[in-house]
């Protein structure tokens, strides 16, 4: 992978000496810190994702679609203040599916946008009514809404000329989907960083996919974004995709490190271990009398690494 510190999409700040606190002001200067530690690794890690999936290229127009929740606020701003030292030039526009929720705040948005100086655009459709009208009572929405909303902001992309469509997923979401996949749909299948579209016209990016997501939770706190909750699926109680992501925010807390062992599981797929015959060739497999270090060790007890978390806090007890 490329090393995110000798590329210009995630230049580092100075080292500052660290400031004399007092009791007073400890606790303002500590947060302070803090905020700009979190800042700093933000921009690192999104800049490290779109040199690792060369995500964004000259010229391209990134439309950035906004839910109003913590993650897409997060993906705008980062966007935003990468796009000022990116070695490249490219622009963004931010977008909104006005969904015609009941009580939806349709102010909230186009105000912060506004505030902020950020081209956008509000697309108003009224998919609530054909959702609730089509899904019957107390049946999930989630998979009619999202395919709704997909088809809607395709065609938005192709409106205002945009090049990338940029989604707030981020590392959580991704391993979420990938348990999912394993547990309710029997297939190894996940969240890509980048694909294109299934009607083949479009780039998808997802440029939060390193950063996990504790990390979205407090920079929204930090920058105090003006959250919208969505009421039509994501409160749903008994949603797969929610009792997975209590499993794994069980997990880490029990594991620390397991969440991030599983996202770099992904990105490190031995196919000849696994069970696909469209990935490897099982069936023609002979013995060679050739070594072959990717060989079945079928005898041998495979000692694992230890969580990259785990190495960490030991180290810094040592």
């Amino acid at each position: 992978m490329t090393a995110v510190s000798d590329t210009p999409w995630s230049a580092q700040d100075a080292p500052t000496a660290e400031p004399l606190e007092t009791d007073a002001a400890s606790a303002r200067t500590r947060a302070e810190r803090e905020a700009h530690k979190l800042e700093k690794r933000l921009c690192r890690e999104m800049g490290r994702a779109i040199t690792d999936f060369n995500m964004i290229e000259e010229g391209d127009r990134v439309m950035v679609c906004m839910s109003g929740g913590k993650d897409s606020y997060t993906l705008l701003d980062i966007l935003r203040k990468l796009q000022k030292r990116a070695p490249i030039q490219f622009s963004i526009v931010a977008v909104n599916l006005d969904q015609k929720q009941p009580g939806f705040p349709e102010h909230v948005l186009p105000e912060y946008f506004k505030s902020q100086g950020i081209d956008f655009h509000i697309e108003n459709q009224d998919t609530y009514s054909v959702v609730k009208r089509v899904v019957p009572e107390g049946k999930t929405t989630c998979s009619m809404c999202s395919r709704l909303r997909r088809a809607i902001l395709y065609r938005v992309a192709d409106e205002l000329g945009a090049t990338k469509i940029a989604l707030g997923h981020h590392r959580d979401d991704i391993v979420a989907t990938l348990m999912l996949n394993m547990f309710y749909g029997g297939r190894m299948k996940g969240m890509p960083p980048k694909l294109v579209s299934d009607d083949g016209r479009h780039v998808v990016i997802r440029p939060l996919c390193y950063v996990p997501e504790r990390d979205t939770i407090a920079w929204a706190q930090v920058q105090q974004f003006p959250i919208i909750p969505c009421n039509l699926c994501g409160s749903q109680e008994g949603l797969q995709r929610v009792v997975v992501g209590q499993m794994l925010r069980e997990w880490e807390k029990k594991f620390p490190g397991r969440i991030e062992s599983m996202f770099r599981a992904m990105g490190h797929v031995v196919s000849t271990h696994m069970m696909d015959p469209r990935l490897h060739d099982f069936a023609g497999a002979r013995a060679t009398g050739v070594a072959d270090p990717n060989g079945d060790t079928a005898f041998d007890e495979e000692e694992l690494p230890m969580p990259v978390q785990v190495m960490r806090s030991r180290a810094q007890l040592a």
